[in-house]
């Protein structure tokens, strides 16, 4: 099965025996770490205790798949359930991990993660397809994620200090706990936070974001786009997952072009959006709208599709053919 966020809460509130394991992946290495470490914790509150958790590399599994099988059977001497946590598992052993669910009788939990596997990974199709499995995917932490980790903390936010917060966070989950722990510290005893508290106390924590790139683009910035768009590969960001960033860009201003098309106010068209806007971006957003028109978003749309196409299928630089669509793109911003 899948997990989302709401899932993982109520599994780490009340841990479901049904689910033997659980695979966390992606490229959000923080959030994958938290997640396994908050997992691990459902069952056991020690992570140091070597009765109720083990720890072992996936290159260890898949030079001796016996000692995985082993510490799936354990049980503990103080009783009670286990937690075996394997980094970096490995895609081959999808097989054999299926096989050892079905034969064992035990009611640990193990926990399995990567950061090289995808929703295509064998091992991510059987944790999602199993009705004892569940897959967890961990991508860079948006602005509804910054917002969902900033409930959980206890404290209040003015509206603009969590527009601030999303704009100076990073996309990965740790560095964001890390900075929220930094502010939480700060606070002491006092609850309601400012813009002006986090003005002084978060430091810019942002990459180059698509969304960064996608508001260039679209506002016919190429300079800026291309310099961005530099800046993303250079943080080990993949062309082709820009192109799904554009394409959700694209439909948002396509859903607010329609409203704008019945008749309604540019205000009244963004209060369609859900997430809402950050105010920081309303007026280039807004702007957007009148540089691009429905028929003019439709035809960008399927350029996006074409791209897309031609970065699974020609062989061609995923980087070049990205890099042109998003000059093509600018320049068509400013016709």
């Amino acid at each position: 099965m899948i997990f989302k966020t709401l899932q993982i809460d109520n599994f780490i509130k009340k841990t479901d025996k049904n689910i033997k394991a659980i695979l966390v992946y992606g490229s959000n290495d923080g959030l994958i770490l938290d997640s396994i470490k908050r997992l691990a914790r459902s069952v056991c509150a020690d992570l140091n205790d070597a009765f109720q958790v083990a720890d072992i590399s996936g290159e260890s599994v898949l030079e001796d798949f016996g000692k995985l099988v082993a510490e799936y059977n354990a049980q503990s001497l103080m009783g009670g359930r286990r937690v075996i946590i394997v980094r970096e598992i490995s895609d081959r052993l999808s097989k054999d991990i299926r096989k050892m669910l079905d034969e064992s009788k035990s009611d640990n939990l193990l926990l399995m993660y990567a950061t090289d596997l995808n929703k295509k990974s064998a091992l991510v199709k059987l944790a999602e397809s199993s009705n004892d499995m569940a897959g967890y995917a961990c991508y860079d932490d948006k602005n509804e994620d910054i917002i969902h980790v900033l409930r959980a903390t206890g404290l209040t936010f003015d509206s603009a200090a969590i527009q601030l917060l999303c704009s100076r966070l990073s996309n990965d989950r740790m560095i964001n706990l890390s900075e929220i722990e930094k502010l939480k510290t700060y606070m002491g005893d006092a609850k309601n936070v400012t813009l002006d508290i986090v003005a002084k106390v978060i430091s810019d924590q942002s990459n180059s974001s698509s969304e960064d790139i996608c508001y260039a683009v679209m506002n016919g910035n190429k300079a800026g786009a291309e310099k961005l768009f530099e800046k993303y590969l250079d943080e080990g960001n993949e062309a082709v997952s820009l192109v799904k960033s554009m394409e959700y860009h694209v439909m948002k201003l396509l859903l607010c072009a329609a409203g704008l098309e019945r008749g309604e106010s540019e205000d009244e068209a963004l209060k369609r959006l859900v997430p809402k806007l950050m105010f920081y971006r309303e007026d280039d957003f807004k702007m957007q709208l009148r540089k691009w028109r429905k028929d003019k978003l439709l035809s960008a749309l399927e350029v996006l599709y074409d791209v897309e196409k031609d970065c699974k299928t020609t062989g061609m630089p995923e980087e070049d053919i990205v890099s042109r669509m998003l000059l093509r793109m600018a320049g068509a911003a400013n016709r």
